[in-house]
């Protein structure tokens, strides 16, 4: 009997943390395609994208973002992920005019998409106040925006990981896009749950979950990203539900209370459970059969 394939998605960098936090945490291209490979090796069919100056700080900068990607594919066939949300630092944020607020960088998020080899990009469908590091910082994607990306992803060949934070999200900004024809089933939703301190998401609970499935549009595939203590009940909870699951330093820096991780360490215990539970780490090619990519030559 052939086993339930499961996509397993690391995100080994975000934009966010810093080596201040985790020493393990890659931020340079030959770090992040290194530890990439490892997870891979692992296990891992996805690798969500985040890129970083050589500062550290967070940017978009497609040159960056080719120059990891190049680096992950001369090692493995891993599906790339690039992001269009960037960080809290760096390239990515102004403040705006002499008010109390910061802004993220609309027109720097576009860059993601403009990486070589980049088969999917994520597409936060949300607006908000996010609060790090004493600063407020408004993430405005509104559906115009939502609406530009989009096309501009459809134009170029991208599949959406859309991101969705709350029911909000799934019924209003992720379905009207789908109506108007800006993504084609099967649709891969990204839900976030755990980052109601920094980024108005709803905490993880089993049935908060239950109830952002209940509400995916129709012809969805669902990934489930909670952050920290989350990480690991959210991805079993995920399984138990039909989806697939995401580790990685970008969501959790920790390994169990006080040791703390790799995303090696984090994507190899995440692949024994799924097998634990019945199923089977999809491969990169499988995984790109199951969310609807090109195959690659």
């Amino acid at each position: 009997m052939t086993k339930p394939k499961v996509i397993v998605t690391v995100a080994p960098t975000g934009g966010m943390a810093s080596k201040r936090q985790n020493p393990n945490l890659p931020t340079q291209p030959d770090e992040i395609a290194n530890d990439v490979h490892r997870c891979f090796n692992a296990g891992a069919s996805v690798v969500a994208v985040h890129a970083r100056r050589a500062d550290d700080e967070a940017t978009c900068d497609p040159a960056i973002y080719t120059s990891i990607n190049r680096k992950i594919r001369d090692k493995c066939d891993i599906v790339l992920n690039n992001s269009t949300g960037g960080g809290i630092d760096g390239d990515m944020v102004h403040q705006v005019g002499a008010s109390e607020y910061w802004e993220i960088r609309w027109e720097e998020r576009l860059k993601g998409m403009e990486g070589e080899g980049v088969e999917m990009c994520t597409l936060d469908a949300q607006s908000v106040f996010a609060s790090f590091g004493g600063k407020e910082i408004m993430v405005a994607t509104m559906p115009s925006r939502i609406r530009q990306l989009a096309g501009m992803l459809k134009e170029r060949g991208i599949k959406p990981e859309w991101e969705v934070f709350g029911l909000a999200d799934i019924v209003q900004d992720v379905s009207r896009m789908i109506a108007e024809g800006l993504d084609e089933a099967p649709h891969f939703v990204n839900i976030v749950l755990g980052v109601n301190a920094f980024q108005g998401a709803l905490p993880y609970t089993p049935r908060l979950l239950q109830t952002m499935v209940d509400h995916l549009p129709k012809n969805s595939v669902f990934n489930v990203s909670a952050i920290g203590a989350a990480q690991l009940p959210a991805a079993m909870n995920s399984l138990l539900l039909g989806g697939h699951v995401r580790v990685g330093l970008e969501d959790n820096l920790y390994y169990s209370h006080g040791e703390l991780a790799t995303n090696v360490k984090l994507v190899e215990r995440l692949v024994r459970l799924v097998r634990e539970m019945g199923f089977e780490p999809a491969t990169p090619t499988e995984a790109r059969e199951i969310m609807g990519l090109r195959p690659r030559q």
